[in-house]
């Protein structure tokens, strides 16, 4: 039985990741973590959940519970998530990220852990998203390079703080990886007034932020006759908190690395912990 602790466990996915573990067979609730000096301290994160007591009350510092986890699920921000990872390679334990917009220097740093601590670091631990990033590096191989015109379309609610969604960036990059380009310089991340006709090689972004949308992202391949869109939609964030479970079960029997969901769900082409 896996033993996991939530950070942020009284936040949106925190209290959906409580259900999960909930209902998996495989895992057990170990510990749930607030900010420092909430009144939440103390409340029984079953009850956060809407689910009732389950014998595990909230903390705000990790140092409380190290002897009583195995696996750490964060969903929290950039740095307060390196710092999660950091007490993890200190103290044995193993890590799922699924914190976005971190930046270069951030990424940088995360992958410094990497032989120091077993990571299972994805923008989106959804299995469907998983299946879809595979779908486009195969559309990306059939149609790319032969006059298809490529673009990210993403939708989430108001409250999300990063834009493009890391989930739409990693879209992306398995496109521009897979036809040798670089989404740093073929990215096209906002087009206004009197931009211009668009480069053969670009990759456009567009972005939408409303209501209570949990995630929609579609990439559309064009040309003159025909278009293609590969679409995702999420209507619960349980599809993630699902995914991330699975990856915190899987974690558990690996060794030092950073892996990606699709070395969980054993879509990766090779085991490098790329």
């Amino acid at each position: 039985m896996t033993r996991i602790a939530i950070v942020g466990v009284a936040g949106r996915m925190g209290r959906t990741l409580v259900q999960a573990v909930e209902q998996d067979a495989g895992t057990t609730l170990a510990g749930g973590i607030v900010e420092p000096g909430s009144s939440l301290v103390g409340t029984d994160i079953g009850e956060l959940a809407g689910l009732g007591k389950v014998g595990v009350t909230a903390v705000d510092a990790i140092e409380t519970i190290v002897d009583d986890f195995d696996v750490l699920i964060d969903f929290t921000a950039p740095q307060v998530t390196l710092s999660n990872l950091a007490f993890c390679a200190e103290h044995g334990k193993r890590i799922v990220i699924g914190t976005t917009g971190l930046n270069d220097e951030e990424l940088t740093a995360l992958d410094g852990f990497r032989d120091r601590v077993p990571i299972v670091f994805a923008p989106n631990m959804s299995v469907g998203v998983n299946l879809t990033l595979k779908l486009l590096e195969t559309a990306a191989k059939a149609l790319g390079d032969e006059g298809y015109d490529i673009e990210v379309i993403e939708a989430h609610h108001r409250h999300k703080v990063d834009a493009p969604s890391g989930t739409a960036l990693k879209m992306g990059e398995v496109v521009a990886e897979t036809l040798g380009r670089s989404l740093k310089e073929d990215g096209v991340f906002a087009r206004e007034g009197q931009c211009g006709p668009r480069s053969a090689k670009e990759i456009g972004f567009a972005t939408v932020r409303a209501g209570d949308i949990v995630g929609e992202h579609t990439v559309m391949f064009a040309t003159e006759g025909e278009r293609i869109e590969i679409t995702h939609k999420a209507s619960s964030r349980m599809t993630f908190a699902r995914g991330a479970v699975r990856a915190a079960r899987w974690v558990a029997g690996q060794g030092n690395g950073r892996y990606s969901m699709q070395d969980v769900l054993g879509l990766a082409a090779d085991r490098q912990n790329l």
